[in-house]
């Protein structure tokens, strides 16, 4: 755990703060991206939803479902993803997510047929 102190600068005293935001990625003084990851989820979620009825909608096909995910929502979930160090827990949210915008498409399976 981190303290935080007074910064002063020429007589002004700055306000410290644990995290914020810069270009649309979290910073934090722990150095943890679970917020960011939590965050990126949150905003890949809007996405799906604000998108929701072209995903159920029986006239749109699979692959245009799928140009939409990979287009639109997954780069929003991944933005900035090159600077995470993934820990267990925090792949298996991300995949769970994936597989719970995915799942419009109904069970799927993985590359030897499981």
């Amino acid at each position: 755990m981190y303290v935080l102190a007074d910064i002063d600068i020429y007589s002004r005293c700055l306000e410290q703060v644990k995290s914020y935001k810069y270009l649309g990625s979290i910073v934090s003084g722990a150095n943890s991206i679970e917020e960011e990851i939590r965050e990126r989820i949150a905003l890949g979620s809007k996405a799906y939803y604000s998108d929701k009825k072209i995903f159920k909608r029986e006239l749109v096909s699979k692959k245009a479902k799928l140009k939409l995910y990979w287009t639109v929502i997954r780069p929003v979930i991944t933005y900035a993803s090159e600077m995470w160090v993934l820990q267990e827990s925090m792949k298996r949210i991300l995949l769970i997510t994936e597989r719970k915008i995915l799942g419009i498409f109904g069970p799927t399976r993985d590359g030897d047929g499981t």
